[in-house]
């Protein structure tokens, strides 16, 4: 077993079930990134095990608690969190990669060479014309998600810290409870339903 999934499977305490195919993908990607973070600023994360703390435990257990609806946009993916997790734990869901930083959508092509389920937008989700079932984020203000909402999609689940929408952003839409994830002591995810009928 690699020091990788080492770290995974044991912060993961059993939380979210990987076939090792799943954990292999996801250690790819963890490669990738930390060879391309060289000379691409994708992460400030250095060590391994926050690395598998912050971006793929924290993105696995949001994808565990997705509601259905099999499209989803990633919105300002940058080094592909949470929607690179999102489709390999769940290969059903077709997930499209927004990210207008043109070397991180280079980036993100190439992690996401041969997943089938997964399309990189390079361009800003404002600029998008399609629509989906999810609109997912990490790392992007939630006001700027709410603004593309609901002419992207109905709902919109987001990975963050802190306090981070504002009352008259939530009264937008019905809001789940949040809940909190396992590692860190105010990291929460939270999803929302928009009631706006799309044109």
């Amino acid at each position: 077993m690699s020091e990788f999934e080492r770290l995974l499977r044991s912060h993961l305490g059993g939380r979210v079930a990987l076939s090792a195919g799943q954990v292999g993908a996801l250690e790819r990607h963890y490669d990738l990134l930390v060879r391309w973070n060289r000379v691409l600023n994708l992460t400030a994360i250095r060590t391994m095990e926050e690395a598998v703390v912050r971006h793929y435990c924290e993105c696995l257990y949001f994808a565990a608690l997705l509601p259905t609806g099999p499209r989803v946009l990633d919105y300002g993916s940058g080094a592909g969190f949470p929607g690179i997790p999102i489709a390999i734990v769940k290969p059903e869901f077709r997930v499209a990669l927004a990210e207008s930083h043109q070397r991180k959508a280079v980036f993100l092509r190439e992690a996401t060479r041969g997943m089938s389920n997964i399309s990189v937008l390079p361009q800003r989700a404002e600029d998008l014309t399609e629509s989906f079932d999810l609109v997912v984020s990490r790392a992007v203000d939630p006001a700027q998600v709410l603004g593309q909402i609901p002419r992207l999609a109905p709902c919109a689940g987001f990975l963050a810290g802190g306090s981070s929408l504002q009352p008259a952003e939530a009264s937008q839409a019905a809001w789940s409870e949040r809940v909190k994830l396992p590692w860190g002591d105010d990291r929460w995810a939270v999803f929302g339903r928009f009631h706006v009928q799309r044109s």
